[in-house]
């Protein structure tokens, strides 16, 4: 079994300071919290930026200020987002691609997200998956359903995009596949040959779909984008303090974790 990649999803694109105190806004703060989720075990940090009044943002220059400020602190991979915020256009959501990070998301289809609609058009997804390959970004494969796993065999079949795939199953989501350890197996089964994998569960999901891929052999994803409380009713202190979780319990599972120089090796970055 490979050792275990934690990527800590810093910040996201919904999450207020009003709902999590700790949560890291600026490109100073994010760089901060990502020196601290390296230091308790994570190989990736997934990066969303905002504005300095805590608005969602893809702007270019943001996330430079952003992966300087990582870099300065730590090794890791950044991993940006293309899926930005729900409502923008799809040139706005692939800037920061144009930065050349490691890894950038790709999100695999249009889903319900709550009371909104995260529009993914087919002709949009093909033209992220052609601008990563040219600016020679590693995708990650967001998946928030089955389908989503049949469109990505269909462009690997193709040819569209290059095998091995790293996905990234987000499961909890209102209006997508729930949060359950029954949706994790039945995606698990489904993954192209050859796949990495991740999940990333939403809220109380996150725990335990995180323990079932320890022992299952994928990876795992936490941070303040997808559950903000350390336990019922506990709003967690940090991003690190959920990384440090999970780093805890792979040990006790005897699970090793994957250094970034490791993660590197494992997802063809190196």
């Amino acid at each position: 079994m490979d050792k275990l990649i934690i990527t800590a999803a810093l910040t996201g694109a919904e999450v207020t300071r009003e709902q999590q105190p700790a949560l890291p806004v600026t490109p100073e703060e994010i760089g901060i919290a990502a020196a601290e989720c390296a230091a308790a075990g994570a190989a990736i940090v997934h990066v969303h930026a905002r504005h300095a009044d805590g608005r969602p943002t893809q702007d270019r220059e943001v996330y430079r200020r952003i992966i300087d400020a990582v870099k300065a602190r730590c090794d890791v991979i950044v991993q940006v987002s293309t899926g930005g915020a729900v409502g923008m256009t799809p040139a706005e959501r692939l800037a920061p691609v144009t930065l050349r990070p490691e890894m950038a998301t790709l999100s695999m289809g249009s889903v319900n997200f709550g009371d909104e609609v995260f529009v993914n058009a087919p002709a949009d997804m093909a033209g992220f998956a052609r601008t990563l390959a040219e600016y020679g970004v590693k995708p990650e494969f967001e998946v928030f359903d089955s389908g989503m796993l049949t469109t990505l065999s269909h462009w690997l079949q193709r040819g569209l995009v290059a095998a091995p795939a790293h996905v990234d199953f987000v499961l909890g989501i209102p209006g997508a596949m729930a949060g359950t350890p029954e949706a994790l197996m039945f995606l698990r089964s489904q993954l192209p040959a050859g796949a990495t994998w991740s999940v990333a569960g939403i809220g109380a999901a996150q725990l335990p779909l995180a323990a079932l891929a320890i022992v299952l052999g994928g990876h795992v994803r936490v941070g303040f984008e997808d559950n903000i409380y350390y336990r019922k009713g506990e709003l967690a202190t940090s991003n690190a303090q959920l990384v440090a979780r999970v780093a805890a319990l792979s040990r006790t599972l005897e699970r090793p974790l994957a250094t970034p120089a490791e993660a590197r090796r494992l997802l063809g970055l190196a």
